[in-house]
Order: structure tokens, then C-alpha cells, then sequence
């Protein structure tokens, strides 16, 4: 009888646990974050995470492999069948910033199944763009972070387009 009380308690203990917010477990939700703070073409720009929060109610959405929902990829699963969820949750954790530097091109593995893994340019762009795509959201480069000096001129746009020139391709 002890037992049985025991193990009502315990999962009792465990789902008021889970239901509490993160910020109780002592995980940090920052309400914005600085992104493309090294950016040459883009100036950097905030992410107003607190409004995604509401909007995706699952941080595995961006989070994939680190919190809220597990792995459900085949692919994944052959090896992450066990994983549980990791306490980085930044991109820039698993995604190099620049993967084809020569340090990061010797850090791979052939044995591993993460040599695809995209940078993370690739990495966020695919999950914003792909998820805006679907919601309607903005997905236009400027539409999300403004072009640098460099970047203007790098795009022949602003002060640096053509002058005196119409656009060919019907632009």
C-alpha cells in the first residue's frame, strides 16, 4: 500500500513539474535576441522571441533535437531513438557560424551522420523562411534585416544601383 502511495506521489510530483513554465525549471526565455550580429551584407537585427513563443507554443519547432517535442525523424532516430532533450538550445550551439572554415571542415567526422548539418545561415533561414512561408509571415530579406553599406553596394541597390538604365528581366 506504501508503494502505490509512493509512486502516486512521484507522478503526481513529476507532472507539476512539467507543467510549471520554463522559467520556473530555471531555464532563461529571453523576450528578444540580437541576430546577424556579425553580418557583412545585413545589419544585425531583433528577434522578438516572446511573440514567436506565443505564436508556436513549441520550442521544438525552432528548436529541433533540444527541447519540447523529441526526435521523430527516421533519419534521426537511428541514432537519437534514447536522446533526451540538451540544455543548448542557441543555434549557433550546433550550427558553425562559418562551416567552411578550414577548422570546422577538419572537426567533421566521416563516421558521423552530421556531416550534412547546415551552417547556421542555412540552419535559421530554412526554419524562419519555411515556417513564415506557411504563416503568411515576411519572407523577403529586407523584410526581416536591413542591408549594410557593404550590402547595398555588394546588390547594386540604393545609392549604388544604376543610373540611367532600365532593369532588364522585367524588373
Amino acid at each position: 500500500m506504501h508503494a502505490k502511495r509512493f509512486w502516486i506521489a512521484w507522478i503526481t510530483v513529476v507532472l507539476s513539474l512539467a507543467a510549471l513554465p520554463d522559467t520556473s525549471r530555471g531555464i532563461t526565455v529571453p523576450d528578444e535576441i540580437t541576430l546577424n550580429t556579425n553580418g557583412k551584407l545585413y545589419e544585425s537585427f531583433q528577434f522578438n522571441h516572446a511573440k514567436h513563443i506565443k505564436l508556436t507554443k513549441e520550442c521544438s519547432d525552432c528548436h529541433h533535437h533540444t527541447t519540447g517535442t523529441l526526435v521523430q525523424d527516421p533519419n534521426c532516430l537511428r541514432c537519437h531513438r534514447n536522446s533526451g532533450e540538451t540544455k543548448v538550445v542557441a543555434c549557433r550551439g550546433c550550427h558553425s557560424a562559418d562551416p567552411f572554415t578550414a577548422t570546422a571542415i577538419k572537426e567533421k567526422d566521416p563516421k558521423l551522420y552530421h556531416h550534412d548539418k547546415p551552417g547556421l545561415k542555412a540552419a535559421l533561414h530554412r526554419v524562419c523562411i519555411d515556417c513564415h512561408s506557411k504563416a503568411k509571415g515576411p519572407t523577403g530579406c529586407v523584410d526581416c534585416h536591413h542591408r549594410t553599406k557593404v550590402g547595398e553596394a555588394f546588390y547594386n541597390s540604393g545609392e549604388f544601383a544604376p543610373k540611367g538604365k532600365p532593369a532588364k528581366g522585367g524588373h
